[in-house]
């Protein structure tokens, strides 16, 4: 009966640290091998490439919008693009239409 004792006292004495150590290596195998892991790391990298890309095209149209709305600021509204936008949203803008301008 003295065996079997030290026996099942040296498993129990052994499980906790097995668990710890099931428990880190499954932590470090998600950190290399997970979505978000070094493994990703390539894919991810691709991505921000494509983003930076996509970013820089939307900051152009947002140069483009703010250039656009400073020429129609109340205080200082360019004749030019109220006239266009004016003709554009009532529908009197013809394609074979020429505009001469008087000054």
């Amino acid at each position: 009966m003295a065996k079997r004792s030290t026996v099942s006292t040296m498993l129990r004495g052994a499980a906790v640290p097995a668990v710890v150590v099931i428990v880190i290596v499954g932590l470090g195998a998600y950190t290399v091998l997970g979505p978000n892991g070094a493994r990703a790391y390539g894919e991810v990298k691709r991505q921000l490439s494509v983003r930076d890309v996509q970013l820089a095209a939307l900051k152009t149209k947002r140069a483009e919008w703010q250039n656009k709305v400073a020429l129609l600021d109340p205080k200082r509204a360019d004749p030019d693009m109220v006239d266009e936008l004016t003709r554009e949203k009532l529908n009197v803008v013809h394609p074979d239409e020429v505009i001469v301008p008087l000054n």
